[in-house]
């Protein structure tokens, strides 16, 4: 995707997220983070369990208050206090999908008032029909029925419930929309599903995508760029084509070297390239960004690069 002469709907600059646990511990959760989004794109954030994925997606949305560092969205700065101003247009253009379609939907309320809740509140709506009517849209536009418009959480499956989470994402109309590994807890068959769901939805709709996923086949199907994250810091970035056909930094293609083949005879002769940061040498708090090519940049220091692509 060309973004070269286009304005990022999203820049994340230098973001730090730390936790106390206790007075004497802090926990780096995200570390000195760099990207960006454009409109109308995918970009995937893949990384391990605790690499700090989740996180990220949750700073964004201002569900955490950034330890320091800038968020902006749409030209406004969303890191600090917000105005009214920028809260109206980060509670309406932002949407999230969470993973667990259970946990995250009031189970005392039906899916009509769950998915109309930001209509509600935003009151964009001039009479009840016109709210139901714009309910019933979305939930045609999920794969959902009109008849689904009373009924709980609890009478759903996985999936659908899931498809209630995206409707209620969508309702919004939102330019943006962070999807924090919303497959995850899905039957295979019912990922593809899903994601095919939102590939239809975000080509109709033109939104883009902060896909949030550890399974990197998936995220290699459905993502425009792609950042790698490891204990809290971005390693390496790229369109999808530079990541994968040219992967450089080892902790990357220790995760690429990782995905099952589905042809059997080349999966019994794929070799599985370890990773272990402890005694890899590497410091990832020393380097800097190095553009290697188009937008594919590897963090790490002069000596690193060097000796990494020596080995291509």
């Amino acid at each position: 995707m060309n973004s070269s002469n286009r304005q990022p709907l999203l820049q994340v600059e230098h973001l730090k997220q730390y936790f106390k646990p206790r007075r004497d511990y802090t926990v780096k959760a995200v570390d000195d983070v760099n990207f960006e989004i454009y409109p109308g794109e995918v970009y995937g954030l893949v990384g391990e369990s605790g690499s700090g994925k989740s996180t990220i997606g949750k700073s964004v949305i201002r569900l955490y208050t950034p330890t320091s560092g800038k968020i902006i969205f749409k030209g406004t700065d969303i890191s600090g206090t917000l105005t009214k101003d920028a809260r109206d247009t980060l509670r309406t253009k932002m949407m999230m999908i969470f993973q667990d379609p259970m946990a995250s939907l009031n189970p005392r309320k039906t899916i009509g008032d769950i998915i109309g809740e930001g209509l509600d509140i935003h009151k964009q709506y001039t009479s009840r029909d016109e709210r139901r009517e714009k309910i019933v849209s979305i939930l045609k536009k999920v794969g959902l029925s009109p008849e689904h418009y009373n009924r709980y959480p609890h009478q759903f499956s996985g999936g659908q419930r899931q498809r209630v989470g995206i409707a209620r994402a969508l309702i919004m109309n939102p330019d943006l929309i962070i999807a924090d590994e919303c497959i995850s807890a899905l039957d295979v068959s019912i990922q593809a599903q899903v994601v095919n769901l939102l590939k239809d939805i975000q080509a109709e709709t033109g939104s883009a995508y902060l896909f949030i996923a550890h399974d990197l086949s998936m995220v290699k199907y459905f993502s425009d760029r792609i950042g790698v994250l490891h204990l809290g810091h971005m390693l390496e970035t790229g369109t999808t084509e530079e990541i994968f056909a040219n992967p450089v930094h080892p902790y990357t293609r220790s995760l690429i070297s990782a995905i099952p083949l589905p042809n059997p005879g080349l999966e019994k002769r794929r070799k599985v390239v370890g990773y272990d940061y402890a005694s890899s040498g590497i410091d990832y708090t020393v380097g800097s960004n190095h553009v290697l090519e188009g937008t594919h940049t590897v963090f790490g220091t002069d000596e690193e690069i060097a000796r990494w692509t020596s080995k291509q």
